[in-house]
C-alpha cells in the first residue's frame, strides 16, 4: 500500500458519519512555539467540537467530506453563501461639484469565528465580519472614498487592484501604510480601468493574512455598461486549518466548502450569466473552475468587451480573475468545480439548477 499523503493524514480523524468533516483533534493543537515564523500570536488552528474518529479519509459527493443535509450555521457565521452570490455592494452615492459620482463605503476588519463545515471552526481575519468581503462594485470614472476601521488585534491594510496614486496603495511604508488596530484611514482614488479586480490586506506575512479571509472582490464597471444579464460572484480560496503555511485542508467558493451542492445556484433556461469569478487561494500554485454540459466565454480580468476564449474550464493564478458569461439551453442540474481534482474532493464543488 502506498505512503498516505499530507492530507490523508492530516484529515485522519474524519468521520464518514452524520457530523460530516470532522478534523481529529489530534491533528488540531498547537502551542504558540509551533506558529509559522512571522506568524502573529494568538494565532490558532482550526477546531472541531467534535472527537477523533477512525483513520481515513474519502472526498467528494460521496465521502465523509459531503454529507446531503449537514450545513453549516449560516446566522452564526453572519454571512450566507447564497446570498453572496447577487449581493453587490454598490456604496452610497453623491454628486462632486464636477458633475463625477462619488461613491463611499466604510469597511472594518475583526477577528471572527466563522463554521468552515459542521463542527469546524475557523479563527478568522475579515472584512466586514464576512469571508470573501464585500463585493464593492462602481462605474469607471467614479470617485471612490473607502474608510477603512481596523478592529481586529492584527495590523491590516487594504490593496486595491487597479490603477491608482502611490500612497492610497495600501502597502507597508508607502503613504499611510500600515493601519494598526484601532486606527482608520481613508482611501481615495478614482475608479480605472474597469473590469474585474479584487482587494486584499497586504501586511507581512502576506500569505497568512490573506489566507485567513482578508480578501473581496472589486468590480469597475465599463461607462457603457454591459449586457444584462444574471449577476454573480464566485471567489475561490481555501483553508489552511493547521496554519502550518503548506498547504490547505479544505477549498470553497464564497466562504463555505460544497455550500452550493446544499443549495445548488439559481438560474433560467435560455437567460445569460454572467459570473465575477476570482481566485485568492494560497499556497497552492493554481486553480480552475469547469462547468458540466455548457461552454462559456471567458473575459480574462474583464478589460476587454470582447471575449478571449469560448470554452468549459479556465485555470487561475493566485490574484487572477476573470468574467464567464454563459446561457444554459436544457433544463437540469449542472457541476460545476475545480478541475484540480482533489479541490473538488475538498469542497470546492457545486451545482448550478437550471429552470425554466
Amino acid at each position: 500500500m502506498s505512503a498516505p499523503s499530507r492530507r490523508q493524514l492530516l484529515f485522519g480523524g474524519a468521520l464518514a458519519g452524520t457530523a460530516g468533516l470532522v478534523l481529529g483533534a489530534g491533528k488540531l493543537t498547537q502551542s504558540p512555539s509551533e506558529h509559522p515564523p512571522g506568524a502573529h500570536a494568538g494565532a490558532g488552528p482550526a477546531h472541531s467540537s467534535h472527537s477523533a474518529g477512525t483513520a481515513g479519509h474519502g472526498g467528494g459527493s460521496s465521502g465523509p467530506t459531503f454529507r446531503l443535509g449537514q450545513q453549516v450555521d449560516h446566522a452564526a457565521n453572519g454571512f450566507h453563501p447564497t446570498a453572496m452570490l447577487r449581493d453587490f455592494d454598490y456604496g452610497s452615492t453623491s454628486v462632486l461639484p464636477d458633475g463625477r459620482t462619488l461613491r463611499e463605503w466604510e469597511v472594518f476588519a475583526g477577528d471572527e469565528e466563522i463554521e468552515v463545515a459542521p463542527g469546524v471552526f475557523f479563527p478568522a481575519w475579515t472584512f466586514n465580519s464576512r469571508v470573501p468581503g464585500p463585493a464593492l462594485r462602481c462605474t469607471e470614472g467614479d470617485r471612490l472614498r473607502v474608510r477603512f476601521t481596523n478592529g481586529s488585534a492584527h495590523p491590516h491594510t487594504m490593496h486595491f487592484h487597479g490603477i491608482h496614486p502611490a500612497e492610497m496603495d495600501g502597502i507597508p511604508g508607502v503613504g499611510r501604510g500600515i493601519i494598526e488596530p484601532g486606527e482608520s484611514f481613508t482611501y481615495e482614488f478614482d475608479a480605472t480601468p474597469f473590469g474585474l479586480h479584487l482587494y486584499h490586506c497586504h501586511v507581512s506575512p502576506l500569505a497568512e493574512h490573506i489566507a485567513r479571509g482578508m480578501y473581496g472582490t472589486f468590480v469597475i464597471d465599463p461607462a457603457q455598461g454591459r449586457p444584462p444579464a444574471d449577476e454573480m460572484v464566485m471567489v475561490m480560496h481555501g483553508y489552511n486549518t493547521t496554519f502550518d503555511g503548506e498547504g490547505n485542508q479544505l477549498y470553497a467558493v464564497n466562504g463555505i466548502p460544497f455550500h452550493y451542492m446544499h443549495e445548488p445556484v439559481q438560474v433560467k433556461r435560455g437567460e445569460l450569466v454572467r459570473i465575477y469569478l476570482v481566485n485568492v487561494l494560497e499556497y497552492d500554485p493554481i486553480n480552475s473552475f469547469h462547468v458540466h454540459g455548457n461552454f462559456f466565454d471567458y473575459y480574462p480580468t474583464g478589460t476587454r468587451l470582447e471575449p478571449a476564449e469560448f470554452t468549459d474550464t479556465i485555470v487561475q493564478a493566485q490574484g487572477q480573475r476573470g468574467i464567464c458569461e454563459m446561457r444554459f439551453p436544457h433544463p437540469g442540474k449542472y457541476m460545476f468545480h475545480a478541475h484540480k481534482t482533489e479541490f473538488a474532493d475538498l469542497g470546492w464543488m457545486g451545482f448550478f439548477e437550471v429552470t425554466e
